[in-house]
């Protein structure tokens, strides 16, 4: 097995810190991003796996598919290497605990608990079916609690594409009290396979157990192809029979009598929460978690931020701008640094002009001429105007009393 120690360093980035948990084909570290400075989770391969195919394979499928997602409910993926050795993905860090973990802790949830956990639950695995594809393992284990109260749904491991052939190697691939009957049959696995075994989580939820067991692993799977799931109201007392309901359909046997995939199902749970006018409900943090365990132990970051990613930033002087006496020339050299500014020639002494005899005391100043504007030539041209008209009366007066015909109203013109 792969054992990696405190303080050994990922391909010069990722520094190991604690251990958090170990599977069967991998453990998971705390790490430190020495890049980035921040706690992350790294998922290493069991190096007894480097040289399956098969384990390689599903690996980088669950990198590739957990970093096409993005969702609140979905644990988030950040890097991945399968260039040397270790194998490894680097994931967003859960300081909470699982699903399972909180199961232990506290027993059965009543029906409002159970609805808040599955609502979380059908909400991130509604992203994963939105992008085509089955995540083949949902269990209590594979669903983290965080520890600011989200859930989030992980481990992508066994992730397929909803358009992949079926597996013909005879191989039942999955957690056996999870399974759906079309993963024990071989048959064609869909999203409703990812419902039959959230349908089982919900069973489990309200009742503390799940529902087929056997002497043998494969007695075990192969019960759910012979047999329905029972009520859950049938188990445990307080469960309401549109609980009954809901889990009846989530885990009928027929792919095509469940619902389609997990947004009709968290439709049809949200229905019931309204129904029966369920309270809201905050998902408690596991108390006695491997992740809190971990989280108990602070991370170190020392050293953490020092890894020169981009080149320093430098300041360039602008250059100088150009007076008078100088020519500006284009230039082919923009991006490199000016060169010094040549020092302008000291300025000459300055000579005192002779300044205007001042006028003699007393004095008066001579009015400022000022240029005739457009306004002053029409203003005498209308003077003019009144002045001829004045003399024409004043001619018209003259000859009318001297013609001694003032008595009569002089004939200026005359009609045609």
């Amino acid at each position: 097995m792969t054992r990696l120690n405190v303080g050994d360093i990922l391909e010069g980035r990722y520094r190991i810190d604690q251990p958090i948990a170990r599977g069967g084909m991998s453990t998971v570290y705390r790490c430190v991003d020495m890049r980035l400075g921040r706690a992350v989770a790294a998922k290493v391969m069991d190096e007894r796996y480097h040289d399956d195919p098969v384990f390689v394979t599903r690996f980088e499928r669950e990198a590739r598919a957990m970093a096409q997602l993005s969702h609140p409910n979905l644990v988030a993926v950040h890097d991945f290497s399968a260039d040397g050795l270790p194998i490894y993905l680097i994931m967003e860090l859960i300081t909470g605990g699982t699903l399972r973990e909180l199961l232990a802790e506290r027993g059965p949830m009543p029906p409002h608990a159970a609805a808040g956990v599955m609502h979380s639950v059908l909400a991130g695995l509604t992203e994963v079916h939105h992008a085509g594809l089955v995540h083949r393992d949902i269990k209590p284990d594979n669903v983290l609690i965080t520890d600011n109260h989200r859930v989030k749904v992980g481990d992508f491991g066994l992730v397929r594409s909803a358009k992949a052939e079926h597996d013909s190697s005879g191989q039942i691939v999955g957690t056996v009290s999870y399974l759906s009957p079309e993963q024990v049959t071989g048959a064609d696995i869909t999203p409703a396979s990812d419902v039959y075994s959230a349908g089982i989580v919900l069973f489990e939820l309200l009742t503390g157990t799940v529902p087929f067991h056997g002497e043998t692993p494969l007695a075990h799977a192969t019960a759910r192809v012979h047999a329905d799931v029972v009520a859950p109201s049938s188990r445990i007392e307080g469960v309401p029979m549109l609980f009954d309901a809901l889990v009846a359909t989530a885990t009928a046997r027929q792919p095509a009598e469940r619902f389609a995939d997990a947004g009709e199902f968290l439709d049809a749970l949200d229905d019931v929460s309204r129904e029966l006018q369920l309270p809201q409900f905050t998902v408690p943090v596991p108390r006695n978690s491997a992740a809190a365990r971990t989280a108990a132990v602070p991370t170190d970051f020392s050293g953490a931020g020092n890894t020169r990613v981009f080149e320093a930033t430098s300041t360039i002087p602008a250059p100088q701008a150009p007076t008078r006496e100088t020519r500006v020339e284009p230039r082919n050299d923009v991006f490199l640094p000016p060169a010094a500014p040549v020092n302008p020639p000291a300025p000459s002494p300055a000579v005192a002009e002779p300044s205007a005899p001042l006028p003699p005391a007393g004095a008066e100043e001579e009015p400022e001429e000022r240029p005739l504007s457009n306004r002053s030539a029409i203003a005498l041209v209308g003077f003019l105007v009144l002045v001829g008209l004045a003399t024409l009366a004043v001619a018209v007066a003259a000859w009318w009393f001297g013609s001694g015909e003032y008595g009569t109203w002089p004939i200026l013109w005359r009609p045609y």
